[in-house]
């Protein structure tokens, strides 16, 4: 998703005490960064302007968030948008922080020892072109980094409008070793209950775009054949 530069995102991120500038040096020591050590530790790829990780974090004050993005601008709105929602709700931002680096090279930031239990895919860019396809999140290579930093009972959540992206990905997550607990093609209109919907989603819904969802976790009676 393309956004306009806006040059008070950075300033803004800097001075928030909930944005990390440092992930790397913060690998195998998430935890420590939150108020209460002991929480699931929750990640979001591609956090965008925040609107799923602000409702789910706020949702859920016994679990820890980590939302990633590459863009200081997304991280900026998404900033603006968690403080706003917990400043309105009286609640302190505990639970949830920000930082900036690239997903694909997630292993230099993130290891097994952060037992990360759930990872949140919304909306990823489909790469619909071919030559593209291994940038996508979802993809097997990228699927493979986040086995090896998921406990050992952690989950996927991945949700798209895209329908040739979430059956290329049924594919990948099979390739890496994942099996799907649980699929629908049609979200809004499942038995699903714990949908967080954002403006995002709801654009995609108001063009009659059906979203599709599904729940991974690691398969243990397959191996890798990459």
């Amino acid at each position: 998703m393309r956004i306009r530069h806006k040059p008070w995102a950075k300033p803004e991120l800097e001075a928030s005490k909930f944005f990390i500038s440092n992930p790397d040096d913060i690998k195998g020591n998430w935890r420590e960064h939150f108020s209460n050590y002991d929480f699931p530790f929750h990640i979001e790829l591609g956090c965008g302007k925040g609107g799923f990780i602000s409702q789910t974090a706020l949702q859920n004050p016994n679990i820890n968030y980590l939302a990633i993005d590459i863009k200081n601008e997304m991280l900026g709105i998404s900033r603006r948008k968690i403080s706003k929602l917990y400043a309105d709700n009286n609640r302190d931002v505990d639970n949830v922080l920000l930082t900036i680096h690239d997903i694909e090279r997630i292993d230099n930031m993130i290891d097994k020892s952060d037992n990360v239990s759930r990872i949140y895919i919304n909306f990823c860019n489909p790469w619909p072109r071919g030559k593209h396809h291994k940038k996508r999140l979802t993809h097997t290579r990228q699927l493979l980094k986040y086995k090896e930093l998921l406990s050992d009972d952690g989950e996927i959540h991945f949700k798209t409008d895209s329908d040739d992206l979430f059956n290329s990905s049924q594919r990948y997550f099979e390739e890496a070793g994942f099996k799907v607990i649980y699929l629908t093609r049609d979200l809004h209109n499942s038995d699903y209950k714990n949908n967080i919907r954002t403006e995002h989603e709801d654009m995609f819904s108001s063009e009659g775009i059906k979203i599709k969802f599904c729940i991974a976790v690691k398969d243990k009676k397959s191996e890798t054949i990459f």
